[in-house]
């Protein structure tokens, strides 16, 4: 095991170098009178210097050393108490998780939130106010659209269809007239695309509503029959039809001899 050195011994190398440089000097300069004397003590202080400052870098190294293991230590005590909140240890946030609704309907609303963040950004970018209604109204009937997936998987088909031609078509023509409208110089052929495109955005929003009115017309079949089915319920049971008409009647006719009672009553 390695011993450690004394903090004096520096100061011990000190003097035993001055005191031998001392020695062997006079031995040359003691008979030189005063330059003599004056060159030995020259000499001899020089190298007690020396041998004192020959200790320094070995306390530096160990200053260093020590200084090191004490950092280290302390990015390690870091590292565990960012590891622990309230004396439990930190776990990563588990990611939420998308609601899945199969394997048919998942993409669609896939689709539907790339479509959607794309329109967004084109809204942004694009000045023109009237532009702007145009795809803020694309983008709500497009919203019902995809959530129509979850509500009747059987209009899948016609859904799949928008958002695989219709609306990729419809964020192109988006795209061209962003690019168009920012040009600082105008023309016959910029001029005439833009206009075009603003009047065939009039033509998709009246598509695209007529398209989400579709979606519903299974329903409405299903609600005209289950209204059917229940107005003949009633008549069956004497509650609609004909019985109100004979309830009405006999209501009026009894009314009518009241009146009549009255007036005799008067006269």
């Amino acid at each position: 095991m390695r011993k450690k050195k004394k903090p004096w011994s520096r100061n011990l190398r000190a003097i035993v170098a001055f005191l031998v440089s001392a020695a062997v000097m006079s031995l040359f300069f003691l008979r030189s009178g005063f330059a003599g004397y004056i060159a030995t003590a020259a000499v001899s202080v020089l190298a007690g210097i020396i041998a004192w400052a020959s200790g320094k870098p070995e306390m530096s190294s160990r200053t260093s050393d020590s200084g090191k293991k004490e950092s280290s230590a302390n990015v390690t005590g870091t590292k565990r108490a960012s590891e622990r909140v309230g004396g439990q240890k930190a776990t990563p946030s588990p990611k939420k998780e998308q609601k899945s609704y199969g394997e048919k309907i998942d993409p669609i609303l896939k689709e539907s939130e790339i479509a959607l963040r794309e329109m967004g950004r084109l809204y942004s970018t694009i000045e023109d106010p009237e532009i702007r209604s145009k795809i803020n109204e694309i983008m709500l009937v497009t919203d019902k659209i995809a959530k129509d997936a979850i509500e009747d998987p059987s209009d899948i088909p016609q859904i799949r269809k928008f958002f695989r031609y219709y609306l990729p078509t419809t964020i192109k023509l988006l795209h061209a007239y962003d690019r168009m409208s920012s040009q600082e110089i105008k023309g016959e052929n910029i001029d005439k695309s833009i206009s075009n495109i603003n009047e065939m955005l009039d033509v998709a929003i009246a598509a695209y509503k007529k398209r989400l009115d579709s979606l519903f017309e299974n329903q409405a079949l299903d609600i005209e029959t289950d209204i059917d089915v229940m107005n003949q319920m009633l008549a069956r049971e004497g509650l609609a039809g004909g019985d109100d008409f004979r309830v009405t009647h006999a209501a009026g006719a009894a009314s009518q001899q009241s009146s009549a009672i009255a007036a005799q009553q008067k006269g």
